[in-house]
């Protein structure tokens, strides 16, 4: 995969956290909730940390 398909690999994969956040609000089994709430948090924690990887707009501390 190339840099230039980056931004759009970073934008799937929040896409897809938020999706999954999403369910998980909806869920009604306790488990299940957690579960895709993990996998949100999973996501959402590779892309930032991909998306800084990139030179994304991330600022330094």
């Amino acid at each position: 995969m190339s840099i230039a398909d980056e931004p759009g690999r970073i934008s799937r994969m929040r896409a897809k956290a938020e999706e999954l956040e999403q369910a998980a609000e909806r869920a009604t089994d306790p488990k299940e909730r957690q579960r895709l709430r993990d996998k949100a948090r999973r996501l959402s924690d590779q892309s930032e940390q991909e998306r800084g990887m990139t030179g994304g707009n991330a600022d330094p501390v």
